[in-house]
């Protein structure tokens, strides 16, 4: 059997996404002996190595490189996303990974937010509200309700978690997809967890928020694009709705993870609004998780 060709390209600015000592050496202790692993840190580097290679962890990949390489068995990115790897394109015999892990930390993420919000901290003025004050912002998030729009891997985990916490959850995918607008006037949490290749364009517009309860609070830790953001920003403003964590924006993802940091504009100044930079998923294990998959799954 011939020896695997193992290149991995992964650079990203935030250093949770980029390949570390430790992670490169969990990659080469994973494989067998005489297969060889090789980290290339530009676009460059990793054209000249990929007509050798019988496996690529990359970020990004073009269409046209397909055609560059003749080798290649197994295409893997740690992405959850497909928006930056020509999947579609790929010969019948290479094998496309997409990550499945990052619904652990997104859902750490998600829970954390939940208590965060329930127990009052993003209430809280500079230097410190009144002890009186908070009796009014206050609550447990044990007995609540949230509603998950994608209960996929991540939905699921995401309920997994809050679960655990005393909140009902319901998960709601394409199967029982009718049902969700009945199950939003019940939501204190609406949580979307959706991919953006499938249709979900402004899946939450004015028409949904309409459905939900005041009190309820917006959660999106899929994709920018399932969320009408003129319409919601209306909902805040006006008090029609309680508030809302947004980690991902319209645009995304090439735009905010280049940039590093959330788009102006319309959310300037929006008020009950928790803006994070696409930033649920990271931990310093990301990539070591990613390679962990890869040998779990058989795929180096």
């Amino acid at each position: 059997m011939t020896n695997k060709r193992i290149l991995v390209w992964l650079e990203w600015p935030e250093a949770c996404f980029r390949v570390d000592a430790k992670a490169l050496r969990f990659l080469r202790a994973a494989v067998a002996p005489g297969d060889m692993v090789r980290r290339v840190t530009s676009a460059s580097a990793f054209l000249r190595e990929l007509p050798r290679a019988t496996h690529a962890i990359v970020w990004e990949f073009k269409k046209e490189w397909f055609a560059r390489a003749p080798r290649l068995r197994v295409l893997a990115t740690p992405a959850a996303g497909r928006e930056l790897v020509a999947w579609r394109d790929a010969p019948a015999h290479v094998n496309v990974h997409f990550g499945a892990f990052h619904g652990e930390i997104i859902a750490e993420s998600v829970a954390a937010f939940c208590l965060a919000w329930a127990r009052g901290f993003f209430a809280v003025k500079p230097p410190i509200w009144p002890r009186a004050n908070f009796g009014s912002v206050c609550y447990e998030v044990k007995g609540t309700t949230a509603v998950v729009a994608g209960y996929g891997r991540i939905g699921t985990a995401i309920g997994e978690k809050l679960s655990a916490l005393g909140v009902t959850v319901r998960g709601f995918t394409r199967k029982n997809a009718a049902d969700l607008p009945r199950a939003a006037k019940d939501a204190d949490w609406f949580i979307l967890a959706l991919p953006s290749d499938t249709g979900t364009d402004d899946f939450l517009n004015a028409k949904l928020i309409a459905r939900l309860p005041r009190r309820c609070v917006v959660v999106n830790v899929g994709r920018g694009n399932a969320v009408d953001e003129a319409a919601l920003r209306a909902a805040l403003e006006s008090g029609r709705l309680a508030g809302a964590y947004l980690d991902v924006f319209k645009g995304e993802p090439t735009a905010l993870n280049k940039g590093g940091a959330v788009r102006r504009g319309l959310w300037d100044g929006c008020r009950h609004l928790v803006a994070m930079p696409h930033s649920a998923a990271f931990s310093p294990r990301y990539i070591e998780r990613c390679f962990a998959e890869l040998k779990d799954e058989g795929l180096v």
